[in-house]
């Protein structure tokens, strides 16, 4: 066992995939944070950029299937497998709550512990994928988890020690209602990411994944619509200054990067997991910081040092014993060979 066994990245192409999503969420994290102005907000509408970056994957998703198949065969596809069209609402739905309730707690807390307690999020993933997959973690799997989780959450405090100081009544303060937002939040983005992966390898396995794709940006695109017609701020989106604003090659690169992101995660739930899915996202969120702090001189405290440390270890220790979750039609080709 080790970093690369079988058991961890079981082909070539899921190790490159694991690597790929990384890097372009590393990259998502740059471009967005060059994206802002210097009172640190964004000179675009977000709605427009949300709207569109799912367009563009809904697009690019029809046309890798589209390289090796016809458009009828899609139209069909998609007439043949309704019912996933309709299971891919509950994780586009959840992801469209998660986004929007992202804006209602960053108004309610800080950034730094808004990010400090979505790290919860980490041992939530292994609980929910435990009663979907019907998998029981190991003990030295929820080890792993657990100082991910731990390392995650000391890099968000180092930035809170630097802004208050932390005593009881500072923490007695975050337990107000707004703490059960969050707990929605959380549970929204685990529970999207792991049906979105029981939809791939169980429920919707027959389907071809990028018609499966397919399926989850026409819910998005629904959800998002709904959503922002509710709090009526669609109109906006879809103006003339909101429409050219995007035209600005920084604003290409943010759409484009995040509709390969979306692409890339959905490989990476087939071919991976989503607990791996976490590890991943841990050591994402601390390479930013790296190369943040020498693209854009954001300085690195100790608190980020010793919790890069951490997640380091946490997913060595994660490597020796990885978790093992096969599409049906994969289990079913590696008991042919057995």
């Amino acid at each position: 066992m080790g970093w690369c066994s079988e058991d961890l990245f079981p082909t070539k192409f899921s190790l490159i995939i694991f690597i790929s999503y990384m890097a372009l969420f590393i990259n998502q994290g740059i471009l967005v944070t060059a994206s802002k102005s210097k009172d640190n907000t964004y000179n675009y509408n977000t709605v427009t950029a949300v709207l569109l970056t799912e367009c563009v994957k809904l697009v690019a998703a029809a046309c890798i299937f589209l390289k090796d198949n016809t458009v009828s065969s899609l139209l069909s596809d998609i007439s043949k497998h309704k019912d996933v069209l309709l299971y891919y609402m509950v994780p586009s739905a959840l992801y469209c709550l998660y986004n929007n309730l992202a804006f209602v707690n960053l108004a309610s807390y800080d950034p730094t512990t808004y990010f400090l307690l979505l790290q919860f999020r980490v041992v939530l993933t292994g609980v929910i994928f435990q009663i979907v997959f019907n998998k029981k973690l190991t003990t030295l799997q929820w080890v792993s988890l657990g100082c991910l989780t731990f390392g995650c959450i000391l890099k968000e405090y180092g930035k809170m020690s630097e802004k208050t100081s932390c005593t009881s009544s500072d923490f007695m303060s975050y337990l107000d209602p707004h703490l059960f937002l969050i707990i929605v939040q959380v549970f929204s983005s685990c529970f999207a990411g792991v049906y979105n992966e029981y939809l791939l390898k169980d429920k919707g396995v027959d389907v071809h994944i990028m018609v499966q794709n397919v399926f989850m940006y026409l819910d998005s695109i629904l959800c998002n619509v709904i959503a922002h017609k509710f709090k009526e701020d669609l109109a906006n989106a879809f103006t003339f200054t909101s429409l050219s604003a995007m035209a600005q090659p920084s604003l290409i690169c943010i759409v484009l990067n995040n509709a390969a992101i979306g692409i890339v995660t959905s490989l990476f739930l087939r071919s991976l997991n989503s607990i791996l899915k976490t590890f991943a996202s841990a050591l994402e969120l601390m390479f930013t910081a790296v190369l943040c702090w020498m693209i854009f001189g954001i300085s690195i405290d100790m608190y980020t040092v010793v919790a890069l440390g951490i997640v380091t270890a946490a997913t060595f220790l994660y490597s020796h014993k990885p978790v093992v979750n096969l599409a049906k039609t994969d289990e079913h080709k590696t008991k042919e060979d057995v």
